[in-house]
């Protein structure tokens, strides 16, 4: 088979074999991969928000399961953990003040996951496009809950919740560039 013999429309998810056990697998599994992710954690001086590999593994997740699949996992995660499962960051649960960025993961999870299926984890410069904006969602909700929970002004909460988050941010959107289009590589290798 050609490269075309990938369905446009595909999710990396898509070719696990199976279908509603396959689905329930795969979502049980994106929401334990964040919380074991987060368990990767880094305390940031002078911020409630500390560096982790949740958002990474969150990304990831909408990427590689598709929007609805990737959404479901991430409500999933959200819930289990304010319902009292101790696995968001450090083994907490509840509602911390990155509770916000959480919530964010859901969005995430929608916007990656369709960018994901219009082709865009297959190439490094798609990736880094995709990855880019989930960051970007995440930070639109994690910011402004940042801010209410910690009783902080705007640019406070930029600096405590964002700038020392780039850096790694990066770094995950490198990683993913190379990870993601290799996967990609390695279904069409195995589909041919």
């Amino acid at each position: 088979m050609s490269v075309l013999a990938v369905p446009r429309r595909a999710v990396l998810a898509d070719f696990v074999p199976g279908a509603l056990a396959r689905d329930v697998a795969l979502v049980v599994a994106g929401a334990a991969l964040t919380g074991l992710a987060a368990q990767v954690a880094l305390p940031v001086p002078g911020s409630p928000v500390p560096i982790t590999g949740q958002t990474f593994a969150a990304l990831l997740v909408g990427a590689s399961l598709g929007w609805q699949r990737g959404v479901t996992s991430m409500v999933l995660y959200l819930i289990a953990g304010v319902a009292g499962v101790p696995w968001f960051q450090g083994g907490s649960s509840g509602a911390p003040a990155s509770l916000g960025y959480v919530i964010g993961f859901v969005f995430a999870g929608a916007v990656v996951g369709a960018l994901a299926a219009r082709g865009g984890d297959r190439t490094p410069v798609r990736t880094v496009g995709t990855m880019a904006l989930g960051s970007l969602v995440i930070y639109a909700f994690g910011v402004p809950w940042l801010m209410a929970a910690a009783d902080m002004g705007f640019g406070t909460a930029l600096q405590v919740g964002v700038v020392p988050f780039l850096i790694g941010d990066a770094v995950k959107t490198v990683l993913a560039a190379g990870l993601l289009p290799a996967s990609w590589s390695l279904v069409r290798r195995f589909r041919s």
